[in-house]
């Protein structure tokens, strides 16, 4: 693999995991489109530690105050941003379902459904749901005021973005909007949520990266899915609060239609 592809593919990773647009669903067509061999897993496993290293990141202060809450520390950080102490075994609740999806269909599920239909059908059809959802939510929700039953259907939503061209935040935004949470508040909620998933598939295959080893495309891909994660975890929270999220259904509308062209003219 050159630079250039790592540097493409890390862009797509970072860019992809946190707006709703479907970051597998990317990295499966855009190898496709250019005739790339498969990156390997390795290299996955690299990107998704970019990503890891955004989310973290940008939210280290977050998941200090959310841990400092569960013990009941008591720090100034902590009094500025308030977080009930239930608000980690919510999170953990709600991490379950896609850690149990993950581990016992995400292989069957990649071969079987790793194909430009099923990413064409998942785009248009969660787009959809995503568009539905911000046009009918209430939006009256602020983060801090998750429930149990919230973070569990959030959770269930979040175990289907195993299928190609879903979009973790994708789905998981839209559930936490049909729920009633405002637009900064879902995308919050979805990347905090997304943290531990991020985490546990980084740790759990980092055996195949030791394995391989780390060269200099895994290691630029770890930059860049970091930088641009970053940036789009930023980018998003700013933009909603001012513009709606209609704007991504349509893009994955016009991708959707871009792929279906380009099977039939192949």
């Amino acid at each position: 693999m050159d630079i250039l592809q790592a540097i493409i593919l890390g862009l797509i990773q970072g860019l992809g995991e946190f707006l709703p647009i479907s970051s597998s669903g990317h990295l499966v067509i855009v190898p496709w489109l250019f005739g790339w061999k498969d990156q390997g897993l390795s290299f996955d496993v690299a990107l998704h530690f970019g990503t890891l290293i955004a989310v973290v990141g940008y939210f280290w202060k977050e998941w200090v105050v959310i841990i400092c809450s569960f013990f009941g520390w008591h720090y100034k950080l902590c009094e500025e941003q308030k977080y009930p102490s239930h608000f980690l075994p919510f999170l953990a609740a709600g991490t379950i379902p896609g850690a149990l999806m993950g581990f016992l269909l995400e292989e069957k599920i990649a071969t079987v459904l790793r194909n430009p239909w099923v990413i064409v059908v998942s785009l248009v059809f969660f787009g959809g749901l995503l568009y539905l959802a911000d046009v009918k939510s209430k939006k009256f929700k602020e983060t801090n005021l998750v429930k149990l039953r919230d973070a569990i259907l959030i959770g269930c939503a979040q175990a289907l973005a195993i299928i190609p061209g879903t979009s973790r935040s994708g789905v998981t935004i839209t559930a936490a909007l049909a729920l009633g949470f405002d637009r900064k508040s879902a995308a919050k909620f979805s990347f905090l949520l997304s943290t531990p998933i991020v985490f546990g598939a980084a740790v759990y295959k980092s055996k195949d990266l030791i394995e391989t080893g780390i060269g200099v495309p895994e290691v630029v891909g770890i930059l860049v899915a970091a930088i641009s994660g970053f940036l789009a975890i930023a980018t998003l929270l700013k933009f909603v609060e001012k513009v709606s999220y209609k704007v991504f259904f349509w893009y994955r509308v016009v991708l959707a239609i871009l792929i279906v062209g380009l099977i039939f003219v192949r």
